[in-house]
């Protein structure tokens, strides 16, 4: 009886030990974020979540808003990657084929590496040049726009906008390279649906160094200073004309479009299969260290494809959170696959559930490869002493940051933490600096 006693004394001792320090490490936490982050003049004017948790105890070290919801520009990409990692597997499904007695069926998956230009090993374009049979493709027209609910229209000249389509062809870029006396572009043969028979025009006067695209046709402008050189990556209007034309031209043979499927051959089909492209972490890791916006649209709408059969960003949004991620603290407005779009709402505490169920779910090592850390990717001027303790997403829209990954302090201790600030009035950088102080302070001190 008194042995019973003494084991039952000593469990409720060590829990209110463990307690006591919790209490003491969530108060020492607090004290750091009001001297560092809540009284920071670039903070304090607009408004702030903070969560840190630690997954070997499930406990969280602080919360301060953390089940308030924020804009988290491209921490949404987290929920992304997480989608990407469950259904895409080790490596990208790049066309599925139905081949028939002389014809293939190309069924396009949405697959950004298509012949984009940072992807040398191309296996789609490789069977579909060689193939002897007449060419068929698949198009959508319904099942998604080209830009997302809530994007900026005016973006449309910038790269960081480029359209989402259901078959991606040279990342959906036209590449400018060059001078004025010697400029060079490709891909050239797309169809304007202007009078110029090609992408480029110049201009006659004002000349300044950048490549401008007209609001709602291919027709491009380079604009040039003097003797400057220009080497930029301007979006193209994508449609079923342009996206086929470019496609024969880069085969060197006809390809015919098709909106349904079987296409009118009055062939049965013999077999099917699938075509992989690249190894998905191929996609993912600079998805997440450059924050590349198309990739992660793309990714959203393969996975749709590979789950559901089709390409939806809003029915797989829906499908996700009312099944994998259905335990999500607090449930979040969640729109497209880039963060975008200033409709997204997530909090803090979802941002740490979801790289705690990506690390559980994916391993420790897989998530280092494709998270950035310091001084790399867009955490190139941040955390580069002793680099490789932090592992993280930002998320950049005007007058709103964030911050979420994991954080190995100098005891050893993983932590998950999600830093969302909001409505402020000044530029990112003084917010970046004053949150990588404050998540620096934890580091040394536990």
């Amino acid at each position: 009886m008194s042995c019973n006693i003494s084991k039952t004394f000593l469990i409720l001792n060590s829990s209110f030990l463990i307690l006591l320090a919790s209490c003491s490490v969530t108060n020492q936490i607090s004290k750091k974020a009001e001297a560092i982050l809540l009284s920071d003049t670039a903070i304090r004017s607009g408004h702030i979540g903070i969560s840190i948790y630690e997954p070997a105890t499930n406990t969280y070290w602080y919360n301060y808003n953390a089940d308030k919801y924020f804009i988290p520009a491209s921490n949404t990409k987290l929920f992304t990657l997480y989608a990407g990692m469950k259904y895409l597997g080790d490596s990208l499904v790049g066309a599925k084929i139905a081949e028939y007695e002389n014809s293939l069926l190309f069924l396009p998956t949405g697959d950004p590496t298509f012949l984009h230009p940072e992807y040398s090993k191309q296996p789609v374009y490789d069977f579909l040049s060689s193939s002897k049979k007449e060419l068929w493709c698949t198009y959508y027209l319904d099942e998604f726009k080209p830009y997302g609910k809530g994007w900026a229209w005016d973006d449309y000249n910038e790269p960081y906008m480029t359209e989402r389509s259901w078959l991606p062809i040279f990342g959906n870029n036209v590449y400018f390279s060059g001078t004025k006396d010697n400029i060079t572009y490709y891909p050239k043969k797309a169809i304007s649906i202007s009078k110029y028979s090609d992408f480029i025009m110049y201009d006659s006067i004002g000349y300044v160094n950048k490549v401008t695209r007209d609001l709602d046709q291919n027709n491009f402008l380079p604009r040039f200073e003097g003797k400057a050189k220009v080497n930029v990556a301007v979006p193209f209007i994508t449609s079923v004309d342009v996206i086929f034309n470019l496609l024969r031209d880069t085969l060197h043979k006809n390809i015919r479009p098709c909106s349904t499927i079987p296409p009118n051959t009055g062939e049965s089909v013999k077999k099917t299969y699938k075509i992989h492209s690249q190894p998905t972490d191929s996609l993912f890791k600079p998805m997440m260290h450059r924050s590349d916006n198309f990739f992660a649209e793309q990714t959203l709408l393969m996975v749709s494809n590979e789950h559901l059969g089709y390409m939806s960003d809003e029915k797989i949004i829906d499908t996700l959170l009312k099944t994998d991620l259905k335990d999500v603290p607090q449930k979040p407005r969640w729109v497209d696959g880039s963060g975008l779009s200033r409709y997204n709402l997530f909090t803090p505490q979802s941002f740490v559930y979801i790289l705690n169920k990506t690390k559980n779910e994916f391993g420790w090592d897989r998530i280092k490869n494709i998270l950035p850390t310091g001084g790399t990717g867009t955490l190139s001027s941040y955390f580069k002493k002793d680099s490789g303790f932090i592992y993280a997403k930002t998320g950049t829209l005007s007058n709103n940051c964030a911050l979420s990954g994991f954080l190995i302090t100098q005891k050893g201790k993983l932590l998950i933490f999600s830093v969302l600030t909001n409505n402020y009035p000044t530029g990112a950088t003084p917010v970046r600096k004053a949150v990588e102080h404050f998540l620096l302070d934890i580091r040394k001190n536990y």
